[in-house]
């Protein structure tokens, strides 16, 4: 089991009960899903930039992605539909949980002149979107072999039913938010 899976069943969860002041086990919050997502728009001219985007988010989450497709045509980007312009990774469970684990201990400290992630990006649900400029972060990725630096998008999906139990359950697992 994941460490912080474990941690969250033993400590977490009870304390989330007490502070929350919820009634019943099961409306405690936890993480559903975290679903990792890189958009390599230029993938249009260069269909070498999506396989290295492929690659390294296989290698940051451990799990194989889903190549997204492009739903319009916008002539303006040279764009059409059903075009390849990303890809993406849905981790349930213990993998959801070890990533964010490896999310939180590793590669968010190793963010230049990092301050703490915005405490605004929930959703109003509950869950939450953070965007990461350079997916160089994340000690699996080699320096030598990437291909271009791009950002990705990391949402982590809760069973909260609102903002602030979805930070209180965050807040828990260690996310570091700005002050």
């Amino acid at each position: 089991m994941a460490r912080l899976k474990e941690k969250y069943n033993k400590e977490l969860a009870p304390k989330l009960l007490k502070d929350l002041q919820l009634d019943n086990v099961m409306r405690v919050p936890k993480v559903e899903k975290v679903v990792v997502n890189m958009g390599v728009g230029e993938a249009i001219q260069n269909s070498k930039l999506l396989e290295s985007a492929v690659e390294e988010i296989g290698n940051i989450t451990g799990q194989k992605p889903v190549i997204t497709k492009a739903k319009k045509s916008i002539a303006g980007f040279k764009l059409r539909e059903g075009m390849p312009i990303g890809c993406m990774v849905t981790l349930r469970q213990n993998r959801a949980y070890e990533f964010l684990d490896r999310l939180i201990n590793v590669a968010l400290p190793r963010v230049r002149d990092f301050k703490g992630i915005s405490p605004k990006a929930f959703d109003g649900r509950g869950n939450y979107t953070l965007g990461i400029n350079e997916q160089i972060i994340f000690p699996e990725i080699e320096l030598d072999k990437i291909a271009k630096i791009g950002g990705l998008n990391i949402s982590i999906v809760t069973t909260a039913q609102t903002d602030e139990e979805g930070r209180a359950l965050l807040t828990e697992l260690g996310m570091p938010f700005r002050k």
